[in-house]
């Protein structure tokens, strides 16, 4: 069961051949393997590619083992493309199976697989692609370790239109499902709600803490474990690094600082769990420090984490919403707008502000707007942009799309996700 990528595959394909290393970055098993060693793959060998041209490496594989040395790892890529002219493409996955050893030539030098391939970038006939599946390779660390001569594309897990696809039932009983579980790829094989639960938090427990703990030598691991927990109750709401040691200390009696929580906070975040969407001051034109908002990568895990008992759903669909804006390559801020009256100031939300190039939209996310009331309500703050860029309200509760008398777009959550048209 392969389900296509081709958001990701396009911008593989745009970058072949530009002389960097292709680094496939996200969290662990989302699909980054299959999107490299099958889809692409798969696509070069439409191209008349040679299978003999494409060199794949699978580190995590015993009988690959003596390939974690980068030393026998480069000779056995040499071996291949001395003497010859054409182009060879390589795949190595799980790169963070190598490990360092000593420089033969330099006494005290270490030459780890960021040298490696570093020094392979330089040869005209090599097209270099790797994934990382651990702590170790889903950290930021790695778009200084190749001194950004790096072209990333970053995987997330299955968007709604990819998970829709494979199931092809009613697309609102898919988007109920998908609210619950999210969209990592294996759980298109498991067979019912039990399997899929206990495969998240199987995923959960035994992945992605254990490589958050191992990578980072967490030693506080209950503190990590109580902020994962804060953090999933809290998607979509304003919070910071005080307010967490607070809550940790009132709630579950645990004595921290703002110091350690924001460092296991950098920890979770490089390790594309969560991610921080920061606060802009529209008509201020600036970042806000703090607080800020954190959504997870994948509903699924966040629900999870907290056994599936809090069902929030404008929370998370807001955190689909998210997450469908980032699939697609947009750069995503919370927008604040002040209103004032002539007693008052008072700074309004806007849920986001898309950017894309030169391109700029507000879009406010409502689950249920069943008065007149609350659509003012969320509408008020996009009238208080005083600017002509694109506004839109994403709802569940309508059918179809229309635009109201202020020009603002309403449309559902549902053909939001199924149609990339609707922006821009």
């Amino acid at each position: 069961m392969i389900i296509p990528r081709d958001r990701y595959l396009k911008r593989i394909i745009d970058y072949m051949g530009d002389g960097q290393i292709k680094v496939i970055t996200g969290i662990r098993r989302c699909g980054k393997s299959v999107l490299l060693f099958d889809l692409f793959n798969d696509y070069l060998l439409s191209q008349g590619v040679k299978p003999e041209r494409i060199i794949k490496i699978q580190l995590d594989q015993r009988k690959n083992a003596k390939y974690r040395n980068p030393i026998v790892l480069a000779e056995y890529i040499e071996s291949f493309i001395q003497n010859d002219k054409e182009i060879y493409y390589v795949f190595i996955d799980e790169i963070q199976f190598c490990f360092e050893v000593d420089d033969p030539d330099n006494e005290g030098q270490i030459i780890t697989i960021y040298d490696l391939l570093n020094e392979l970038k330089s040869y005209p006939n090599l097209d270099v692609y790797v994934t990382g599946s651990n702590s170790r390779m889903l950290s930021k660390d790695i778009e200084t370790e190749f001194r950004g001569r790096a072209s990333k594309v970053h995987v997330w897990p299955l968007s709604f239109a990819e998970y829709h696809s494979f199931y092809k039932r009613d697309k609102r009983d898919d988007f109920d499902q998908y609210m619950i579980y999210g969209g990592m790829p294996y759980l298109l094989t498991r067979k019912n709600d039990n399997q899929r639960k206990d495969y998240l938090t199987s995923l959960y427990n035994e992945v992605y803490i254990k490589d958050i703990v191992e990578r980072n030598k967490v030693q506080r691991v209950d503190i990590l474990e109580k902020m994962l927990d804060y953090l999933s109750s809290s998607i979509s709401s304003l919070t910071n690094p005080t307010n967490i040691a607070n809550a940790l200390k009132e709630e579950e009696d645990i004595k921290t600082n703002s110091h350690t929580v924001a460092m296991y906070l950098t920890h979770i975040e490089d390790a594309f769990l969560i991610e921080e969407a920061k606060r802009y001051d529209i008509k201020g034109k600036r970042y806000f420090d703090y607080p800020n908002k954190y959504y997870y990568c994948d509903i699924g895990l966040r629900n999870t984490r907290l056994n599936f008992r809090q069902q929030d759903l404008g929370h998370i669909m807001e955190n689909i919403i998210y997450n469908e804006l980032r699939m697609r390559g947009y750069s995503v801020d919370v927008g604040v707008v002040e209103e004032k009256t002539s007693k008052t100031r008072k700074q309004r939300e806007i849920d986001f502000i898309v950017n894309y190039g030169d391109k700029k939209l507000y879009i406010q996310s409502a689950y249920e707007i069943p008065t007149e009331e609350k659509e003012n309500s969320e509408t008020a703050s996009l009238k208080l942009t005083g600017d002509f860029f694109q506004k839109i309200v994403i709802q569940r509760d309508i059918v179809g799309q229309y635009t109201d008398e202020s020009g603002i777009i309403h449309c559902n959550i549902i053909d939001f996700l199924l149609d990339d048209g609707i922006l821009f």
